[in-house]
């Protein structure tokens, strides 16, 4: 196992072992450990009551955080047309069709999100080996399936992003930077949470949001009471 860093262990110690914060004290918390040398992300992980080997219970979705994420996302749309120009202007990083297909058929894959049109999918479909086990496989339940790339574009830049359960029924996901106001961490964070609660497939039983950790790039993980959200129920 890998030597945790002092600085990490220093931090570790300022956490009470067992004991849980609510959101606002974990993100104070989180900003008095020793910081790194850069401005690090700052993320929720989420554990879920839910059985990732059941198909109807995977959960994915997508929020709009009122914050942002102060990290620069790389957006690559697949369209032609006029919705490809809607795209570029929208401030895509890469637009094409066939083009951008082979190019990421031969190995290319230097963004971060793929949108594309309806009517492009059946195409995107060869892609599928390529992008889904990266995680960027268009999707209409991610909003990333659209005809209206140009307001896709826009708000993935200003903050929209998507998160999905692992094969361990975890989810993680950046609320921010480091260097963020605490209120705005807090506004990411409970924005997570509610998309998170809405996305709650009707099939689950029991307690879905089990357990939450707020942590920075390289720091130790604040454990995060989230009973008052984990009994919530959804309601459609």
């Amino acid at each position: 196992m890998k030597k945790k860093s002092k600085r990490y262990r220093e931090g570790l110690e300022k956490i009470k072992a067992g004991a849980l914060y609510s959101l606002e004290e974990a993100i104070a918390l989180l900003r008095e450990l020793p910081p790194a040398k850069f401005d690090e992300t700052v993320e929720l992980t989420f554990n879920l009551g839910i059985d990732p080997k059941q198909t109807d219970q995977l959960v994915r979705g997508t929020v709009a955080l009122p914050h942002g994420t102060g990290k620069k996302v790389r957006i690559a749309v697949f369209a032609n047309g006029a919705q490809a120009d809607e795209a570029k202007a929208a401030g895509a990083d890469v637009v094409g069709h066939e083009d951008l297909i082979k190019r990421v058929t031969e190995g290319w894959a230097d963004f971060d999100i793929a949108v594309t049109t309806p009517d492009l999918m059946r195409e995107l479909g060869r892609l599928g080996k390529i992008l889904g086990p990266r995680g960027l496989m268009p999707s209409p339940k991610t909003g990333t399936v659209t005809r209206e790339v140009g307001k896709a574009v826009k708000e993935l830049k200003a903050g929209r992003i998507e998160f999905r359960t692992d094969k361990g029924a975890n989810i993680q996901v950046p609320i921010g930077k480091r260097s963020f106001a605490a209120t705005a961490l807090v506004d990411n964070a409970r924005t997570v949470i509610e998309g998170l609660l809405k996305a709650r497939p009707p099939t689950v039983k029991g307690v879905y949001l089990k357990r939450c950790v707020v942590s920075s790039t390289m720091g130790a993980g604040v454990p995060v009471d989230i009973r008052e959200y984990a009994a919530a129920k959804h309601e459609g």
